[in-house]
């Protein structure tokens, strides 16, 4: 579809120095990382990524980039052609955690964790989602209560992507008085903690944690200042969907890249298997959905550096992109046949990981829901 003709030159120079950072330090090595369930040298590969511009890298000042929505979003789109579980570790620390503090923080509480955060030096974490709260988290039994001048924070959060490794965290909470509100958390206050998620068979080499508050006392300038109840929170959620529909598509493209290659080699009946109608019909379905995928995705990056990107919209191509995407892994793997669900190839790993990514950041009925809303001007959440 020429969609390179949409990108600037900078553009492609962002794209092109992820794609080989990814095939130097992702590839060779992810097939084991996901039969071991581990991340091995997440550290390391942070300060990486944060020597590359790669860690908050929308984001403005603080040692951060400054790049624009589209380049963002290909960085996305080349890190989850490796590994969810990579772009993960990219959006929960630069659209979740650093961008909750850039937008919301103190000019305190940004000097003195943005730069270390954009460098990789701190990794970040984002604390919303609770055991019994995912979808609904106005519900949230976290609570933060005034001791004197402090804030004592207590409950759980749960499936927090980088929680074990992070050495700072925004919470959020409830509070008596003031609503909902967010807390940066230094991982080392008494009383937090953050064992590791263990025995999942998706986003395997991806560190997911639950966050345990057991009275972690906070000074009074912990709190974000500059935001009160779920606006907070959201808006940063709708920050990183906007990633996972680019992301999506990454995914995608190695499964469909894998499918056409296999099936010019594979050969049945004395010839490959590209060369049958059913295996082209499948071939020319995926290359449909993906490149519709990512060209929505390049329109709403539009939208965005013109300023003008509504939530709806996000809603839209996250329901649409990772839908699509799940599709086009599951078609690619019947091309590979029993092969497909090889970790010699990279399809299934990529179809299970995409599974996670359907459900986090808003599952598919809570997009459904805000697209309805925005079509009938009706909330449905309720009833």
């Amino acid at each position: 579809m020429g969609i390179d003709d949409l990108l600037s030159d900078e553009d492609r120079a962002v794209r092109d120095t992820l794609r080989s950072w990814a095939a130097d330090r992702v590839l060779p090595h992810i097939a084991e990382w996901y039969e071991r369930g581990e991340l091995p040298g997440i550290r390391e590969l942070a300060r990486e990524l944060g020597s590359i511009g790669a860690l908050g890298m929308s984001l403005k000042g603080y040692g951060c980039a400054g790049a624009g929505a589209v380049q963002y979003g290909l960085a996305c789109l080349e890190l989850e052609a490796a590994d969810s579980g990579v772009r993960s570790l990219v959006s929960v620390q630069g659209s979740l955690a650093m961008y909750a503090i850039h937008r919301f923080g103190s000019e305190e509480q940004k000097q003195q964790w943005l730069p270390r955060m954009a460098s990789g030096e701190v990794i970040g974490c984002f604390g919303l989602t609770e055991p019994d709260h995912g979808s609904d988290p106005a519900a949230m039994r976290t609570y933060a209560k005034r001791d004197g001048s402090d804030w004592v924070l207590t409950g759980r959060k749960m499936w927090i992507t980088n929680g074990s490794v992070a050495g700072v965290a925004v919470v959020w909470a409830r509070t008596e008085d003031e609503g909902i509100r967010g807390f940066v958390v230094p991982a080392d206050r008494p009383g937090f903690s953050a064992p590791e998620v263990r025995h999942k068979w998706s986003l395997r080499a991806s560190v997911t944690s639950e966050l345990v508050l057991d009275e972690v006392r906070l000074p009074a300038d912990a709190v974000l200042p500059e935001v009160s109840g779920l606006r907070g929170p959201l808006s940063c959620l709708s920050h990183a969907r906007y990633g996972i529909v680019w992301g999506a598509m990454g995914a995608a493209r190695t499964c469909f890249e894998t499918a056409l290659d296999y099936a010019g080699s594979r050969e049945q009946f004395g010839k490959p298997i590209g060369g049958f109608q059913l295996t082209q019909a499948k071939l020319a379905d995926m290359a449909v959905e993906l490149h519709k995928g990512i060209l929505l995705a390049h329109h709403l990056g539009v939208r965005m550096d013109a300023g003008t990107l509504r939530p709806e919209q996000v809603s839209f191509g996250k329901l649409n992109n990772v839908r699509e995407a799940i599709e086009i892994c599951r078609t690619a793997r019947t091309v590979l046949g029993a092969n497909g669900i090889s970790l010699e190839y990279p399809v299934m790993r990529h179809a299970t990981n995409l599974e996670s990514v359907l459900t986090y950041e808003g599952t598919v009925e809570m997009h459904q829901l805000i697209l309805g809303k925005a079509l009938t001007g009706l909330d449905a959440f309720r009833g």
